[in-house]
């Protein structure tokens, strides 16, 4: 079956079979505007069974030993390279993605597949001292039970490995509510840990059209069989997700929104700042989370930079070549509505064009915009999209005060040759990363991910990604 063919429907995958939904909706591919294929749409009854599915699973998942556990992710990491072109296309085909990033996200969720299979065996209790000398104790480490997990389209190899592979890891069961907008990428990765042997429930998968969104959502949450949630996606919607857990005494992991901050200092290495804040800012049509959207450069480099910046852009994204895909048209209308009411306020567009016809209306070439101001939209709205702001600064007290100056923390960066004053800045900013010479993205599954502020709280990757799907249990007991 190619990943592009329209009369194929994404099916669910609850309980170990792949189960056919009475209604569907087509999946429309931002690459040429076609439909693709189409995609079943859950109801309430589907997520009820998929629930139902998992948790009858966790009865004897929890009891698999870790040994059981990490030889399945070490096969399904050998899978999922195995079958990297095939998925590859399926991410294409859905989010417009260059083959680069559709390399890269693979190459990422192998390499975390073999990493929590590594660390697996790493989960254990403690025997603490207790006060009493004829007393002992068992501090025990276990799993929750049945996990909501929610990923998003913009890096789904990535974040929807890891929204299932830690609690699964841990010896949860979960429920994969995905993407409507790549529901076959995030069907291929249900199909890779099915190939490698994972028993029946302990993975399902459903997707839903969105207009269901709110009902399935609230229903799962309060669902007396679902114990954690976990949710990757926007602030709005985390928002959301967190009100409904709370109400109904839930944990749960939330990463959210980004705007995050570049601060290029006067002893900057230019030519670094300005490939890595191009990157930084374009990287994927500036469609991730941890995208670069304000560059605060002291002023007396700030020309120089520029130009470096400028000539950086034209080289890693050229204006004679294809504009960048976005999701779409949506996200595009979102991106020159911002610069328009920049421009409108004061500021210049020193590299793109917004008002420049493309091929499609999903598509948009990057976009530098200078001097801008606490006034604009662009200064304090997530713009996910080709589109970078350029503040001028003076002072380190300025430029800590403009990087915090959002409600969102979810990564930074800082370009400067003293080391010192690199740490200066990261002991200051607000973020749940800081990367000194490198640029705002940066992912990889030996450090523990998350933000701080509106971007989310919890923490996924390394160590802390299992630790957050094991609770303790004391077990004291007399001599």
């Amino acid at each position: 079956m190619s990943a592009s063919s329209s009369s194929f429907t994404v099916p669910f995958f609850i309980g170990g079979k792949d189960t056919s939904a009475d209604k569907s909706f087509d999946v429309v591919s931002p690459s040429d505007g076609k439909v693709a294929h189409r995609c079943g749409s859950a109801t309430v009854a589907d997520a009820s069974a998929a629930i139902a599915a998992a948790a009858d699973a966790f009865k004897t998942w929890r009891r698999t030993t870790p040994v059981q556990r990490r030889d399945i992710f070490l096969k399904a990491a050998d899978i999922m390279a195995a079958r990297r072109e095939e998925l590859a296309g399926y991410m294409a085909t859905e989010t417009g993605a260059t083959p680069p990033w559709c390399n890269f996200n693979l190459d990422v969720g192998i390499g975390m597949l073999k990493d929590i299979a590594g660390r697996i065996t790493t989960l254990e209790g403690s025997f603490p001292a207790l006060m009493d000398p004829n007393t002992s104790a068992i501090v025990m480490r276990e799993p929750y039970g049945v996990v909501l997990a929610m990923a998003p389209w913009n890096a789904p190899f990535i974040l929807g490995t890891r929204c299932v592979a830690f609690p699964i890891a841990a010896g949860n069961t979960v429920v994969l509510k995905g993407s409507e907008v790549a529901p076959r990428t995030m069907s291929a990765i249900v199909s890779v840990f099915r190939e490698a042997g994972l028993p029946d429930g302990v993975l399902n998968f459903i997707v839903h059209e969105p207009s269901a969104a709110a009902e399935i959502t609230a229903h799962a949450i309060a669902h007396p069989q679902v114990k954690k949630i976990n949710f990757t996606g926007s602030t709005q919607v985390g928002r959301i997700i967190g009100r409904l857990a709370g109400e109904n005494l839930k944990p749960l992991v939330l990463e959210l929104g980004g705007k995050a901050p570049a601060i290029v200092w006067e002893d900057a290495d230019l030519q670094l700042a300005a490939d890595q804040c191009a990157l930084g800012s374009f990287l994927h049509s500036g469609q991730i989370c941890m995208s670069t959207e304000k560059i605060l450069v002291h002023e007396s480099v700030k020309k120089d930079f520029l130009d470096k910046l400028v000539a950086a852009v034209e080289k890693i994204f050229p204006t004679g070549g294809d504009a960048l895909t976005l999701i779409n048209s949506t996200a595009v209308d979102k991106n020159k509505a911002l610069v328009k009411d920049a421009t409108s306020k004061g500021a210049s567009v020193v590299f793109g064009n917004p008002d420049a016809q493309e091929a499609s209306g999903t598509r948009l070439r990057p976009i530098v915009v200078d001097n801008v101001t606490t006034d604009m939209e662009l200064y304090r709205t997530e713009s996910f999209g080709p589109t970078v702001s350029v503040i001028g600064i003076e002072s380190e007290d300025e430029a800590i005060r403009i990087a915090n100056d959002t409600e969102y923390g979810l990564t930074s960066a800082v370009f400067t040759e003293d080391l010192r004053r690199g740490l200066r800045f990261a002991h200051e900013i607000e973020t749940g990363a800081v990367h000194i010479n490198n640029m705002t993205v940066h992912d990889e599954t030996a450090l523990p991910h998350g933000g701080a502020k509106a971007s989310g709280y919890g923490r996924f990757n390394a160590s802390k990604g299992l630790d957050e799907w094991v609770r303790t249990k004391n077990v004291t007991f007399k001599h």
